[in-house]
């Protein structure tokens, strides 16, 4: 039986997480066992990023098994804004830590955007191994509009969905509110936010629209909630390929947001409204809210022919069969 490893064997509710759990699930459906231990006999291994088991990824790479390390963005935002010593030194440590493996150990690299491949070849290089893209995919019967729903008929919900909004990564929090308070000049408004914000921040945020705080939502309340609100607004700024937007695509929630990172990418003009940043996202400089706020109108307008939209635009590009269709041509063929 054809095994493959996948290290590091991430637990939790973010992206890294969630594209193990739905990956291991494909394989599995497709008779491809799954193991966690770089010493195990296997036919290739997956570094999600990377892994401190540098000993044994060696010793694998000696034994001649093939070597796939998957690449997410790169961590900046602490050159730009003060997140604190800790969070700092974890943000730069990674980041050397990731181009190491990448130039080091791994046969072939995966970017999982245009976005992401060019960020990493400016900052450290093109990679010595064959590259590609992959999109992040989703489970197309998990994630649907059909289904359980609250959405308020007195209200748009906006939904904002993010692993963390909370002190260094907080600027899209305070985006996403100045949208909502500039389109409730013409629609009634409320932001509903999913995902860790430190208190702090919290106590900063100033509103004149209602502003709810879920915290974690367990992974599979997220569909619920997606089919609960009338738009969803990406939060990061230069997301590299954010699960969050390709999931509530599927729910046939349209997404809104500016134009940095992959997101234009991901969301067609049917399926929610990009618009220009208006300013320097590198710098977290503030984006041009009036833009989005009028173009985000529109969808509210319109929202059966923009939900429509959106689940068309995940059943044709972000399959989860696809994406591990693709994966397993880089790692076994």
């Amino acid at each position: 039986m054809t095994k493959i490893c996948i290290t590091p064997r991430v637990v939790g509710t973010g992206g890294m997480a969630s594209f193990r759990l739905k990956f291991e699930q494909g394989l599995r459906s497709r008779g491809i066992d799954v193991t966690h231990d770089l010493n195990d006999k296997s036919d290739a291994i997956l570094v999600v990023a990377g892994t401190r088991s540098l000993p044994q990824l060696w010793h694998a790479r000696r034994r001649g098994i093939r070597i796939v390390q998957r690449l997410d963005g790169v961590n900046w935002v602490q050159r730009v804004k003060w997140s604190g010593v800790k969070y700092t030194v974890r943000a730069e440590y990674g980041n050397l830590m990731l181009a190491f493996i990448r130039n080091q150990f791994t046969d072939r690299v995966v970017y999982q955007s245009q976005f992401i491949r060019k960020w990493w070849e400016d900052w450290y290089g093109v990679a010595k191994a064959p590259a590609t893209v992959i999109i992040n995919g989703v489970d197309l019967q998990t994630y649907t509009p059909e289904g359980e729903r609250e959405q308020p008929s007195d209200v748009n919900r906006m939904l904002l969905l993010e692993g963390s909004l909370a002190r260094g990564l907080n600027s899209g929090l305070f985006h996403a509110v100045s949208v909502a308070e500039k389109l409730s000049a013409e629609y009634p408004m409320e932001v509903v936010v999913a995902g860790s914000v430190d208190e702090a921040t919290q106590r900063k945020l100033q509103s004149k629209v209602s502003v709810k705080f879920l915290g974690t939502v367990p992974r599979a309340e997220i569909p619920k909630l997606a089919r609960s609100s009338h738009l969803m607004y990406c939060a990061e700024v230069n997301p590299p390929c954010p699960n969050s937007v390709i999931e509530a695509l599927a729910c046939g929630l349209p997404v809104i947001g500016f134009d940095s990172g992959s997101l234009k990418e991901l969301v067609t003009d049917d399926a929610g409204c990009v618009v220009p940043y208006g300013a320097n996202p590198w710098k977290l400089e503030t984006p041009d809210i009036s833009t989005l706020s009028a173009s985000a109108g529109k969808i509210l307008e319109q929202q059966n022919q923009f939900r429509a939209a959106a689940r068309q635009r995940a059943e044709s590009e972000f399959g989860l069969d696809k994406m591990i269709d693709s994966y397993l041509k880089v790692l076994l063929e």
